[in-house]
């Protein structure tokens, strides 16, 4: 830090080529070229609800609360061997703008951090170490799963948090901090570890409400619930979501115990850093487990409900099928009877003129007439199995 500090003092008022990108158009050039170790610049607009909170630590230990991101860097400057802890929730660009000026942060990572809707990822630039976290929570209520973004950079001598959304809530990993100096005062790595394990920690309720999740919706197949399968698809893409959050940090937890050596990390982070790593792991893996689960439950669902189709469409052709059998033997029975009634009908007619009324076998003639066509009719209809 003190190296760091020396090489601040030395610039005498000059912009680093960072500084001059981040700085805006119409800003006034006095204003964005004061440096550090020089009189403390305005302050930007800060919206209330943007500096969650800061605090300045010495040896493990809180010595101030600064209101405001002036007081600070004032009081940061004025502390060689401080380090300062800022926490900000969805800041505006002046806000940003103010920080990357004063702690020469890479224009890359603030437009990052300004913009959000990033993957999980750990950038170093220079002596500062840039990391995009995804944390999760789940939402009894609804049973969803929420995520929220962080962005976390990490000097000599300060640790920055930009949140964007309500997870995850930092004030436990302050209090855990600060409940143990010995932790605290081996600087903002020990921090961003604490961090880490507190996201990482996060996703165990997930963990619990997905695989309930996933229970309740094998029961709802096999009950043949009809909104099962739009459950599935919404459960699936979280965890799609679920997914992307966590690969990513398995290989940026990798790439930090890489450089245990490179950046003489203690042993002691070390040590926590590979329980992280360990937790993340297994995380992952149930998560593949869940998205693994979900595919085949609906691969199963779908084969139900095509079963139950099929068991409704045969349904209905055996249905269809009576109905025919029914429909021939009505049909049967009203073309034998039409033939009787036709007869008599013509003889009944009246007509003077008529043939054979005078005719005495007349009568039974037309009877069996009627009887010969009705039995006719029947004897073919029952060789069709109408009858």
């Amino acid at each position: 830090m003190s190296e760091r500090r020396a090489r601040q003092a030395s610039k005498n008022g000059r912009k680093s080529a960072w500084r001059r990108a981040l700085t805006p158009p119409s800003a006034p050039p006095a204003q964005s070229a004061v440096p550090r170790s020089g009189p403390l610049p305005p302050a930007p607009d800060e919206p209330a609800d943007s500096i969650v909170h800061a605090a300045l630590y010495r040896d493990g230990v809180r010595v101030s609360t600064p209101a405001t991101l002036a007081d600070t860097f004032r009081e940061l400057r004025d502390e060689p061997d401080g380090m300062a802890w800022i926490g900000l929730a969805r800041p505006t660009e002046a806000e940003l703008l103010s920080l990357a000026a004063e702690f020469d942060l890479h224009p890359l990572a603030v437009e990052d951090a300004l913009e959000a809707h990033q993957r999980p990822k750990l950038e170093r630039y220079g002596d500062t170490l840039f990391v995009v976290l995804s944390a999760a929570r789940y939402l009894d209520a609804v049973e969803e799963v929420d995520f929220g973004e962080l962005h976390v950079f990490i000097g000599p001598d300060f640790l920055i948090t930009v949140r964007h959304g309500a997870a995850p809530d930092l004030s436990a990993v302050r209090r855990r901090m600060e409940e143990t100096p010995e932790l605290l005062k081996l600087g903002p790595e020990a921090v961003l570890y604490a961090i880490l394990d507190a996201v990482v920690d996060g996703y165990a309720p997930v963990v619990e409400g997905v695989q309930n999740d996933v229970d309740e919706i094998e029961t709802e197949v096999f009950r043949g619930d009809p909104e099962v399968s739009r459950r599935i698809y919404e459960l699936s893409r979280e965890m799609v979501e679920f997914q992307r959050a966590t690969r990513p940090l398995v290989g940026m937890l990798h790439s930090l115990m890489a450089g245990f050596a490179k950046y003489g990390t203690d042993e002691e982070l070390q040590r926590y850093l590979r329980d992280v790593a360990d937790h993340v792991t297994h995380t992952s893996e149930r998560v593949d487990g869940f998205r693994q689960a979900l595919t085949d439950i609906l691969t199963v669902n779908a084969t139900l409900v095509t079963q139950q189709q099929n068991a409704e469409m045969r349904a209905l052709a055996e249905a269809g099928f009576e109905q025919n059998e029914e429909i021939k033997k009505i049909s049967s029975w009203a073309a034998i009877l039409f033939a009787p009634t036709l007869v008599g009908t013509i003889y009944g007619m009246n007509f003077e003129d008529m043939p054979e009324l005078g005719w005495s076998f007349g009568y039974p003639f037309a009877i069996g007439l009627m009887g010969v066509v009705c039995v006719s009719l029947y004897v073919i209809f029952k060789r069709r199995d109408w009858l």
